[in-house]
């Protein structure tokens, strides 16, 4: 019986991978390379409209984070930056926009169960080993930056 399980197994498979439309690897590159692209000119753009409302240069991208994390919040919250994600992978991602949609997309989806169990509980299922480990090895390099400094 198992080796007969096996053989429609494999039959199946190679029938499965005949009709699996192939991804246009060069089209997805782009799409993710002009929509990463104009997330960081949009970036620029609200960079450029701080200075020149005499914010300074220092802390610019305090408000310039601010501002974008927002935006990909605001975003996610009425269901347009999901859609943006289908279309542009990557590009989408990357960006700190990216990091609030990882954040707010859970939250949103697990809301049903609560603001304690649902909520706060998966709000950082995605976010929170990236910010784990980020904040993780920060800590390792600036132990080595403090005894390895010249």
């Amino acid at each position: 019986m198992k080796v007969k399980e096996k053989v429609i197994r494999k039959k199946f498979d190679k029938l499965n991978s005949n009709n699996i439309p192939k991804p246009n690897l060069l089209k997805h590159c782009f799409n993710a390379f002009w929509v990463g692209g104009l997330i960081c000119v949009i970036g620029q753009f609200i960079s450029d409209i701080f200075s020149k409302f005499g914010v300074p240069k220092d802390e610019l991208g305090t408000y310039v984070s601010i501002v974008m994390v927002f935006l990909g919040a605001a975003l996610t919250g009425i269901g347009v930056y999901d859609k943006l994600g289908d279309f542009a992978g990557a590009g989408s991602v990357v960006p700190i926009t990216g990091f609030a949609n990882s954040i707010v997309s859970p939250a949103m989806e697990f809301k049903k169960e609560g603001f304690v169990f649902g909520v706060a509980a998966k709000m950082f299922t995605i976010a929170g080993p990236v910010l784990v480990y980020g904040i993780g090895s920060s800590v390792i390099v600036g132990i080595l930056y403090y005894f390895l400094r010249w």
